[in-house]
Formats: C-alpha cells, structure tokens, sequence
C-alpha cells in the first residue's frame, strides 16, 4: 500500500491498518463482535509483513500474550470488544504495573453482561479509571471517524513506547462497521533501539533484567506508585479535544466518540434555526481535557452531558466545571441507536425552552 493512498474503509479495517502503518509486529486475539474485521485483517497482513498473528484460545491468554511480546519491546497489540476486555483486565494491570507499552482496542458494545452487539459507550469508568486492581491509568483515545481510527492507532504505538504504559483505543461498534474514506501515511517502522534499555533480550551483552509489578520491600512499592504517578501526570501534555461553535454558545453540548459526531449533525441543524449551540468533544478520556472544558465556563453558558450509557463521562464533565456550572445529562441507553433529531429534544429542555 502506497503512503497517500485514500481508501474506502470501515473503522474497524483503519485501526488494523494503523496498526500495520506504526510497525505493529504481532497482534493476539480471540473473535467476539464488533471488533472481528480487526482480527479478520490482521491475520492474513502481520504475517504477509512477517509479523505474527496469534488466535488464542481465550481472551485471558492473549492479554498475557501480550504482556509477554511487550516486555521483549515489540510493537504488540490486541483487540476485543466489552465482556472481552472486562477478561483482559489482570494482564492489563499487570502492565501497567510493569510498564509495558501495550495497544489495547475495545470497539464497546451494549451490556451489562452479554447485553447486544450494538454501540455502548458503558466502558467509560472501566477505560478511564483502569480497569483492574490497583492504582494505575490508561492513555484513553477515543475517535470518531475512521481517519481518527487510523491516526490514533497508528499514533498510540509511539505514545505506548514513549510512557511505557497501555494505551487504549476506545471505539464502539458505529466506528468498527461503518465505512468512510481515509488518507493513509507512510508506514512507520519500529526503532530496533526504542526499547533498549529496558526490555527483555536474554541479557545478550549485558546482565540480567527483571521486569515485574510486585514489590515486596518496605517502601518500594510506595515508590513505584509514586513513580506511576508522575507518568500519569506527564501525560497530561497529550491532552487533546474539539471545539465545534463554541465562541458564541449558549449551550455546550459534551459527548464524545460517535455520539459526539451524531450531536454535531444536530448542532448544524438547529443553528440554522438560530440556536446558539456548540460542541465540546473530548478526544482523550484520559488525561480529561478539564483545563480547556473549564475555559468555556462564562456566565449564563449551560451545559449539557450526552452519553449512550446511564451516566458516567458526565461526572468528569461537572468536576471539570469546578462548581462554577454544572452540566445536565441525556442518557442514550445502550440498545437504542440513536438519530440527530434525537438530540432536539433535550437539547430544547437545557436552553429552557
């Protein structure tokens, strides 16, 4: 595939082909739906590339496989949809503990449970406060469109690498199955020395290293965390978000992901019938882009949390505003597949008409 080649593609394919543009080497999977295209394509391109494509025989074991690939600093990732990442999550804090530079992608469906294989956006809490035991976090990108898809994915490798820690690409399945052109780039291939110091090679030339998560000496896992926690605060330096007819609004609407890009049809339609309403999206969940939400506060501007789930991006939102607004919530509850005039509606009920 040629660099600058526009291509009709599902979400789904684009965050297999980002994956192949960033060097990914190796990828380890199991089927579940929305997210099979991923897996569908990889397993014919990594090993054409020379790379290798592992189906394992649970979600349990390729989220170790992962681990294990990561900790040898190969450019690795794995795919799976909700009740799937929800049996990835010990490899995954175990990852995080180890600071092992993993791709995690959740094309969310409904739940709780088994629920439906329509779109959710239910993973939130699970994306953004971890996931698993124990105090760590996740770089949490979330696109929109299937350009996103690619870019992120092939931009979350190198983030991976740069914070030696899990970055999660959270989709949802409009993004996996809907089809759109996308501009493609020239293929990144991994830097051979990009792991040098500290991944596992057999102490080829040096001594042995240990890379781990448990740390039995007084004090020292105390110091890990707070090691942690100062990536975690790096971090906020990838912070990144979308601003949509903001300057004049008088309400901003806050959605992220695709329920974002049905809000911004909304938002065209009722501006034309003169309502002042804008859009703030999010485009990472974590580090929360609570700095630039909190510079839209002005007196008189409202708020409005639209999520397909019960509740949970709206509490970021209302800590965001720092008491000095709050944000009403629209709940799109996961089964239902929602329209723009959807949002006239409550969009209507905040203005207070």
């Amino acid at each position: 595939m040629a660099s600058g080649d526009k291509l009709f593609l599902k979400g789904n394919e684009a965050i297999a082909r980002g994956a192949l543009a960033a060097g990914c080497q190796c990828f380890f999977g199991y089927p579940i739906t929305p997210q099979n295209d991923i897996p569908e394509y990889l397993s014919k391109a990594l090993p054409d590339r020379g790379g290798a494509f592992v189906q394992a025989e649970s979600e349990v074991a390729a989220a170790n496989m992962l681990l294990g690939a990561t900790a040898c600093g190969v450019r690795a990732m794995t795919s799976s949809s909700s009740p799937g990442i929800s049996l990835k999550q010990e490899a995954i804090s175990y990852m995080a503990g180890s600071e092992l530079p993993a791709i995690i992608v959740n094309m969310n469906r409904g739940g709780p449970g088994l629920g439906d294989i329509g779109p959710s956006q239910g993973d939130y809490f699970q994306s953004t406060r971890g996931g698993g035991h124990g105090d760590y976090r996740l770089l949490v990108l979330a696109p929109a469109t299937c350009q996103e898809a690619y870019d992120l994915t092939r931009e979350s490798f190198d983030l991976a690498f740069q914070y030696r820690n899990p970055v999660m690409i959270l989709g949802d399945a409009i993004l996996g199955q809907m089809k759109e052109p996308v501009l493609t780039a020239p293929d990144r291939p991994a830097d051979p020395a990009e792991a040098r110091d500290w991944s596992l090679d057999g102490a080829v030339g040096r001594g042995p290293r240990l890379l781990k998560s448990l740390f039995l000496q007084d004090g020292a896992l105390a110091d890990q965390n707070r090691m942690l926690q100062a990536k975690y605060e790096a971090m906020r330096a990838e912070v990144r978000w979308e601003c949509f007819e903001t300057e004049d609004a008088e309400l901003v609407v806050c959605a992220y992901g695709t329920i974002a890009r049905i809000a911004k049809s909304a938002i065209r339609k009722l501006r034309k019938k003169g309502l002042k309403v804008g859009l703030f999206r999010p485009i990472t969940l974590y580090p929360f882009p609570s700095e630039a939400l909190a510079k839209l506060v002005k007196p008189g501007r409202k708020f409005l949390t639209v999520e397909q789930n019960l509740g949970q991006m709206v509490e970021d939102v209302r800590l965001s505003l720092c008491g000095l607004a709050t944000s009403e919530f629209f709940s799109i509850y996961p089964g239902n597949l929602p329209v723009p005039d959807d949002f006239d509606e409550p969009i209507a009920r905040a203005l207070g008409l």
